[in-house]
Formats: structure tokens, C-alpha cells, sequence
């Protein structure tokens, strides 16, 4: 059967989410562009047309991971009442993420394991940096209104938080169970919390 022609944005989209569902399976320098192509049911040479390389689709992929991971961190803190909720919010949004898309840490830590820079790696960079910066507004903001202690090292705070993610994420991943993440998610940030609290 002919594979319907789409627009160039919905087929480039559709060829990032192709890669993406590989990627729950098989480590980035396993999958082709063969494999993606006959995912969404084109030729190579109909996928080259949209992306020259392989490299472009991971760097296409991660443009979209800052976008749609910064996009539910907004959007959850933005439905909390206080900081103390908007953190909680934060971190179930970033484990459901990962928990919906499995691919994305396999492509993230593949990418931050590469010698050299590379746009893709940039990109990455640029995703963890605008997530820190969201933690500490966050977290200064749980400082001033007395709902964190008012010696926090804020800097590590932020580096904890999505450390922690990082080692659920890397647990389910070992136990080959993507979904595992969530089950222990609350346990730990209630951890984290905890440790937010307290006087000088």
C-alpha cells in the first residue's frame, strides 16, 4: 500500500516519533535510518528528504524532548498553589514523561557518552539547563515563603532533583522495565522533601 504523502512538519514529526518508539527497544547506534524508514513505511530515500542523516533525526528528537518535557514542567507547576506542590508536580510530570517515552533516556545518555561536541549534545545541554533554572525558581521560591530551610544549597537541591529521576530512570532501565519508574517515585521524593525542610 502507498504510504500517504504528508506535509514536510508532520512527516519529519512522524519520522521523530518512529525514532523515539525504536529507541524503547534498541540502543541509538543499533537503529538505522532503514529501521525508521520502514517504521512509518517510506523508503530511505524518502526519509533522506526529510532529514539528512541519522544524527539530524537524535538532534531533531531532542529539539522536540526540550519542547514537549519543558511544556508538562511548566504546565504542572503552573496548576500548583504553592512551590512545595509545584516541585512535587514537577517531578511526577518528569517520571511520567519518561515512563510515556522510555526512548528518551536511551537516546539522552547515548548522546552525553560520545566523545566531543555535537548539536545534538548541545541540545541536551540546553534542555537540563532550562530545567534548572525552572527547580530554582522554584526552590527559591520555597526558601522565601518558609516552606524549604532557609539555608538550602539551593544549587545542589536542583542537582538532586533530577539526579534522582536520573537514578530511578537508570534502575528501570536495568530491571528492562520502563514503566518501574512510577512505583518508587513517590517514596523518593517524599525523601526529597524531607530533606528541603528544617531551620537553621
Amino acid at each position: 500500500m502507498q504510504q500517504t504523502r504528508l506535509p514536510t512538519a508532520k512527516r519529519q514529526a512522524e519520522i521523530v516519533a518512529a525514532a523515539l518508539r525504536l529507541a524503547r527497544g534498541a540502543s541509538a547506534p543499533m537503529i538505522t535510518t532503514s529501521d525508521i524508514a520502514a517504521a512509518i513505511g517510506v523508503t530511505q530515500g524518502a526519509l533522506f528528504k526529510h532529514f539528512p542523516s541519522k544524527e539530524a533525526i537524535w538532534l531533531a528528537a531532542m529539539r522536540w524532548v526540550h519542547q514537549a518535557l519543558l511544556e508538562a514542567l511548566h504546565d504542572a507547576a503552573s496548576r500548583a498553589a504553592t512551590p512545595r506542590e509545584a516541585l512535587t508536580a514537577m517531578f511526577r510530570a518528569h517520571v511520567d514523561f519518561v515512563t510515556a517515552h522510555p526512548g528518551v533516556p536511551r537516546i539522552i545518555f547515548h548522546e552525553l557518552q560520545q566523545p566531543g561536541d555535537s548539536a545534538a549534545k548541545r541540545e541536551v545541554r540546553a534542555v537540563l539547563q532550562s530545567y534548572r533554572a525552572l527547580l530554582l525558581d522554584h526552590l527559591g521560591q520555597a526558601v522565601r515563603q518558609g516552606q524549604a530551610r532557609t539555608d538550602l544549597d539551593q544549587e545542589a537541591a536542583a542537582t538532586a532533583f533530577v539526579g534522582l529521576i536520573q537514578g530511578l530512570v537508570m534502575q528501570s532501565m536495568l530491571a528492562e522495565r520502563p514503566d518501574s519508574a512510577g512505583g518508587q517515585a513517590d517514596r523518593v521524593l517524599d525523601l526529597y522533601l524531607r530533606g528541603l525542610e528544617g531551620t537553621t
